[in-house]
């Protein structure tokens, strides 16, 4: 790299060529809300990049200081590729990552793509994932995107498989060289894979930002390989404690798609409500949903899954059992299935659930099991071919069931006693034959795929060490932990052996902080939980933050998962050994991206520190 001293000298006619280093007339504010009054300023002066890859304007030079001798026309500019990573989001893995400090000016629609692909479904893929990239790079321009002298940008895209099978196997892995002719820029993607494809694509976008004049910055040479440390990036997302409009969830995978997110777990029905049709039995949305107006029907399900594919993410829908159901069950005794829920909407709660409103499935009414399975089924279908069901499995409430006749007198007719072994038993056997009925529906389903599907429950009672191996085998069962960061639960199951997906709860609960002696964790704090490998790396499948939505709806929605979900997001992706001071300067470039693609992502830091990188360490 070049670096010169402090100087002002203005930029010679090669550097200005290159890197747009020109004196521009003050003209029309651009588009991006408060951006005007910096894009005009950024005008009449030039930022520089430190040595110490920080973007600094020249009236902040400090003396001494060791700079770039490229002169950049906005402090996006010179973010692109200040610093190894430049404004890339997640960092990238592999050993290449390489970023020239020169730039093209070019015009979004003269973007031209070339798609490589061995089958009809994985082309037409692509050219949608095309669709969306341009769509977002629009979004970029902070005035008029029309550029008349812009040179043309080739992207050629290949992939070698033609699956679209996305699970924890599938490789997301990419690599991209960028490089620019006098005629025109070329970027050639290479990915195993859609899903790696589309994960460059957004790398791409990330190496553009909006120009002071008309069109966009590209980086003018790049090279980049990449993959996922972990194949499962998650968000949680409840919508039956407060319903959730299907806008705001689709908002959510733009998201999390712009963060290289692949997983929404849609914990979609609870005791509160169920707002899910199923269509096999629609009494669970017509006793369950809080109104006719705040349901998700059978073709919204199925669009959403959709929606969700295109942007690489796969949809984990939750249906939560033997705790945390009530309404949307209690229907049962009026169509002579009897109590297929207890304990239901129980007062005082406090005797009988550990949150209002109660509700616990009766394990001993096979009828419920009936239904259960109908639930089950309707999941499938809505589902990829390879997807699993989180079956939920928290906070079973030992007293409720305990302390309910019918349960107490079928466990003695049955040879149980009232011990704690026996509830555990019970609540063991409840998973079981669950399980037993979605290798059924799959069998049945999908008569090609083999291998039977782990199911995901969430760490509870019936998870801890001394009582796991007794009623959960670890070939069938993947566990969710939530549990604090020092706990050794997550330890003590990989060397028992079991997959683990972690959702630490003093980390990534983003909901914390709003309510009773929680705290709330900011983006430092999310970034700086650590994934529990050891010597168990395979096990671990990867984490997903947690927004239960007891104190948010959609009014809050998207300020209280973003950017905080994002720095999760380069955890997952990334692993990385540096802090979040290094990754601040990114971060806060990812989070103004987020923005201008219309996700209303909360301030974590003054305007004023942004713009002076360095000065509010």
């Amino acid at each position: 790299m070049r670096f010169s001293g402090h100087n002002r000298y203005p930029c010679s006619s090669a550097t200005a060529a290159l890197a747009f280093c020109v004196c521009l007339a003050l003209g029309a504010g651009p588009t991006q809300g408060d951006d005007s009054a910096e894009a005009i300023a950024s005008s009449s002066r030039k930022w520089l990049c430190s040595q110490t890859d920080i973007c600094t304007s020249e009236d902040d030079m400090e003396d001494g200081a060791q700079y770039l001798e490229e002169r950049f026309e906005s402090q996006r500019d010179c973010r692109l590729s200040c610093g190894k990573y430049g404004s890339i989001w997640p960092m990238p893995t592999g050993e290449e990552c390489s970023l020239s400090h020169e730039r093209v000016h070019f015009d979004p629609w003269k973007v031209r793509f070339h798609v490589v692909a061995p089958s009809e479904v994985t082309t037409q893929f692509l050219r949608e994932t095309n669709r969306l990239f341009v769509s977002n790079l629009l979004k970029e321009c902070t005035r008029n995107c029309t550029l008349a002298s812009s040179k043309q940008i080739l992207v050629r895209a290949t992939v070698s498989s033609d699956s679209l099978v996305l699970d924890w196997r599938t490789d997301e892995s990419y690599s991209m060289v960028l490089r620019t002719t006098e005629t025109a820029t070329f970027v050639d993607i290479q990915a195993a894979t859609v899903y790696g494809a589309r994960h460059s694509f957004e790398t791409l976008s990330n190496l553009v930002a909006g120009s002071v004049t008309n069109g966009l910055l590209l980086v003018s040479a790049a090279r980049i390989s990449d993959r996922p440390a972990f194949p499962h990036r998650g968000v949680l997302l409840d919508t039956s404690r407060n319903f959730i409009p299907l806008r705001y969830l689709r908002s959510t995978l733009d998201a999390m798609a712009a963060s290289k997110m692949n997983v929404l777990h849609w914990h979609v029905v609870d005791t509160h409500s169920f707002p899910l049709e199923i269509t096999r039995v629609p009494e669970m949305q017509r006793y369950g949903a809080y109104s006719a107006s705040q349901t998700y029907s059978r073709t919204d399900s199925v669009n959403l899954v959709k929606y969700a594919r295109l942007r690489g993410i796969r949809i984990l829908i939750e249906i939560d059992g033997p705790s945390h159901a009530g309404n949307g069950w209690q229907w049962g005794p009026a169509a002579g299935l009897g109590n297929m829920s207890v304990c239901l909407n129980q007062s005082p709660w406090r005797r009988f659930c550990v949150q209002p409103p109660c509700g616990q499935l009766n394990p001993l009414n096979d009828h419920m099991y009936a239904v259960l399975k109908e639930i089950l089924e309707d999941v499938a279908e809505v589902g990829a071919p390879e997807e699993t069901v989180h079956m939920g499995g928290d906070e079973v409430f030992l007293p409720c069931w305990n302390n309910t006749e019918e349960i107490v007198t079928k466990m003695r007719a049955q040879g149980y006693d009232l011990s704690e072994q026996s509830f555990l038993r019970l609540w063991s056997q409840f998973h079981q034959r669950n399980l037993n009925a979605w290798d059924d529906i799959n069998e049945r389903m999908y008569p090609s795929i083999k291998e039977p599907k782990p199911v995901i429950l969430w760490s509870s009672h019936l998870t801890v060490p001394k009582y796991i191996e007794t009623f959960l085998p670890k070939e069938r069962f993947i566990i969710q932990t939530w549990v604090d960061s020092q706990d050794p639960l997550n330890r003590d199951l990989l060397q028992r052996g079991y997959r683990l997906i972690v959702s630490t709860k003093n980390a990534w609960y983003l909901d914390h902080g709003f309510w009773g002696s929680t705290s709330y964790y900011n983006w430092r704090t999310v970034y700086a939980s650590g994934m529990p490998m050891g010597n168990h790396g395979n096990q671990v499948l990867g984490g997903e933050v947690c927004m239960w939505s007891e104190f948010v709806d959609h009014n809050s929605l998207e300020s209280r998962i973003w950017p905080r979900a994002g720095a999760a997001a380069e955890r997952l992706w990334s692993n990385p050994k540096s802090s979040a001071l290094v990754a601040q300067r990114r971060f806060y470039r990812y989070r103004e991206r987020l923005l201008a693609r219309g996700i209303h992502a909360d301030a974590v830091i003054p305007r004023w520190c942004v713009l002076h990188e360095g000065r509010c360490l």
